[in-house]
């Protein structure tokens, strides 16, 4: 008897309740607290009551059914406690089935508390949030940041956020060895900053593109205003496969008042943007590396950074404005590594491919694709550079404006 009931609540799972064992302990719906998925009910007091008390347990899971809750004010998700929906992959369609969250409160403002908090070892999981009194207008609708972490080890995993102004915040406050994994969203000024991160950080899978408003003058403020990835001080940051399209500045590396970070970045990119990385600082010890990675269009080093900016196996191609597709300045080392260059000087303006007056560069095994354009350009303040075994197409195009010590050598020219 006892197996047959159990064959039959695998057959037949329950539509509107948590998946099989959701009815052990350490689990409660927000249904049972009051909560409607009409859309219009204010669920605000419903949804904290359960979080509350699975906080007072000491942990647990607050199961939201699929539907659409409305959220008039904001929530925070205590220690040791999930928020989780029926998603186990995040999904992308704002009118599709799934655990959506409506956000409305601060409505105008960037200012005000977000609109989801999690609180140390919190997470949010195979949820989705819309705001749905956004415009797609240039300028849109500001709002507060959609969820924020204070406190260590808080994770997000599996979650959409459809049309956020800004979306994560593990930075404000101290929110370190974080782990976000699965998320996309459109945000529209910002996605993720990651900051105050002063143990090792985790970020994988997380994609910044526009499928809220595919086109129209939000995705056009977004390319004049969006940021992607906004990383400041974080003590090894561990990023994957983390994408951003049509933002202003893809990953822009930041210092705050803890300083800049040490990122570590593979198979990941920026698109259809102006700026896929800006490197205003980052630790002068251990800097920045991308291995793997799509760079659309220029990265540009600022005079502010001394930290090394590195590039391994990564692939450059313009948009139709580029120039320069690498612009480093400041005391940094740059490297670059068995990467292609395609189209640079797509403006006319005669820009070469990198134009560096950093303290140090070194370019090895790339392969120089635009025949005929220039390719390297040093100034004068450039202090050591080896340039060699790259290939380099339509014949030699490097200028040396530099008195340091500069080692060119072992380059094909066909």
């Amino acid at each position: 008897m006892l197996a047959n009931a159990f064959f039959a609540m695998v057959l037949c799972p329950v539509t509107q309740g948590p998946p099989l064992g959701a009815a052990m302990p350490g689990w409660v719906c927000v249904l049972d607290h009051g909560a409607v998925a009409d859309g219009q009910t204010d669920c605000t007091e419903a949804f904290q009551t359960a979080l509350d008390a699975m906080g007072r347990l000491g942990g647990g899971v607050v199961w939201m059914p699929a539907g659409r809750y409305m959220i008039r004010g904001h929530l925070t998700v205590p220690p040791e406690v999930t928020l989780r929906g029926v998603w186990e992959t995040a999904g992308r369609e704002a009118d599709g089935g799934g655990s959506f969250l409506l956000a409305v409160e601060g409505a105008g403002s960037e200012e005000g508390p977000p609109f989801i908090t999690l609180r140390s070892h919190a997470t949010l999981k195979g949820l989705a949030v819309l705001y749905p009194e956004q415009r797609n207008e240039n300028p849109p609708v500001p709002y507060p940041w959609c969820v924020r972490g204070i406190g260590d080890n808080a994770s997000i995993l599996d979650c959409t956020l459809f049309n956020p102004y800004s979306g994560v915040d593990f930075g404000t406050q101290p929110a370190g060895r974080h782990y976000i994994r699965g998320l996309y969203m459109q945000s529209l000024r910002r996605g993720l900053l990651i900051d105050k991160c002063f143990d090792v950080g985790r970020v994988y899978d997380v994609h910044i593109w526009p499928f809220w408003a595919i086109s129209g003058p939000a995705r056009e403020f977004t390319r004049q205003q969006g940021e992607g990835f906004i990383i400041g001080r974080t003590d090894w940051e561990y990023m994957a496969n983390c994408f951003a399209i049509g933002c202003a500045v893809g990953f822009h590396l930041v210092a705050r008042e803890d300083g800049g970070g040490n990122v570590l970045l593979t198979q990941s990119g920026s698109d259809v943007g102006p700026l896929a990385v800006q490197v205003d600082n980052v630790q002068d010890h251990s800097g920045i590396s991308f291995c793997n990675s799509q760079i659309m269009a220029t990265v540009k080093v600022a005079e502010t950074n001394r930290g090394p900016v590195k590039f391994t196996a990564c692939g450059f191609w313009p948009v139709g404005e580029t120039g320069a597709q690498a612009i480093l300045r400041g005391g940094c080392q740059a490297t670059f590594e068995g990467c292609h260059f395609v189209g640079w000087d797509s403006d006319g303006s005669g820009a070469p491919c990198i134009d560096a007056d950093c303290a140090g560069l070194t370019v090895t095994s790339c392969d120089f694709q635009k025949e005929g354009a220039r390719q390297i350009v040093l100034g004068a303040n450039v202090q050591s550079a080896i340039i060699a075994q790259n290939r380099l197409r339509g014949g030699r195009k490097i200028e040396n404006g530099s008195s340091g010590d500069v080692q060119i050598g072992l380059n094909t020219v066909r």
